[in-house]
């Protein structure tokens, strides 16, 4: 499925962070070792957590890619050449030094973090994820972190709360067809309507050979009408050829 086509979804669904997000959360405070705070993201099989001091305050965030660079196991950033440390300023080098050595939380987290309020529609939060590049969102009430959003809740969204098109009820086979060329009408890899049969549910796509995106797509409109039970493409060949049906 394509981020459009996923970002789609998740806006019809109208569900809202407080349905799908995280409760239990697991967090960091700042002066936790690295090695603690790795450990608990391995046993616990997160990937990052959110950094809090005693009162609750949301401080920062440590994930793995906050850990990825370390002396201690071989990763931290190698200069090619001279020239590279050269033009890098003092502070860039000062501040990669502290995130490959520092014994801490605070000295590899990251302290710019975005957030979304319990009531943020999921559709805004996949966005958000997708533009920031970034795996999780914490969720704040009142200036506190009450859940976490992740890419894995948002999937998890997808698969138990989206509507099974397959189960509503079905329609004719003429109705279908016209929902079909409806669904890739003004698309440019939209097929002639005399390239779309139904029979029993099963739409029959033909026409001439496609590339692999444009029948994708062409498949992907066909499979999301209600009342379609199967989708059976037949690219390269005349309506009027016989399928293998």
């Amino acid at each position: 499925m394509t981020t459009a086509a996923f970002l789609t979804c998740l806006k019809e669904m109208n569900v809202r962070a407080s349905d799908i997000m995280t409760t239990s959360i697991i967090t960091a405070s700042p002066d936790m070792s690295i090695r603690h705070a790795a450990g608990m993201m391995v046993f616990a099989g997160i990937s990052g957590m959110p950094v809090v001091d005693a009162s609750g305050k949301l401080l920062g965030m440590v994930t793995e890619g906050d850990l990825m660079r370390r002396a201690e196991i071989g990763t931290g950033v190698r200069q090619s050449s001279w020239w590279l440390e050269l033009a890098a300023s003092t502070t860039e080098l000062a501040s990669q030094y502290v995130k490959e050595h520092g014994r801490k939380v605070k000295d590899v987290m990251t302290t710019d973090v975005s957030t979304v309020t319990e009531t943020c529609p999921v559709a805004d939060i996949a966005e958000l994820l997708d533009r920031r590049r970034i795996k999780r969102v914490p969720v704040m009430r009142d200036g506190k972190v009450v859940g976490v959003v992740s890419r894995a809740n948002l999937i998890r969204a997808l698969v138990t709360m989206a509507p099974d098109v397959s189960t509503e009820a079905e329609s004719g086979d003429n109705a279908i067809r016209e929902d079909v060329l409806a669904a890739m009408k003004d698309h440019p890899w939209a097929l002639a309507r005399e390239n779309v049969t139904v029979e029993n549910g099963t739409v029959h796509l033909w026409g001439p050979v496609v590339g692999s995106e444009e029948g994708n797509a062409i498949r992907v409109a066909a499979e999301n009408v209600p009342g379609v039970r199967d989708v059976k493409t037949h690219f390269g060949l005349p309506p009027s050829a016989p399928s293998s049906r």
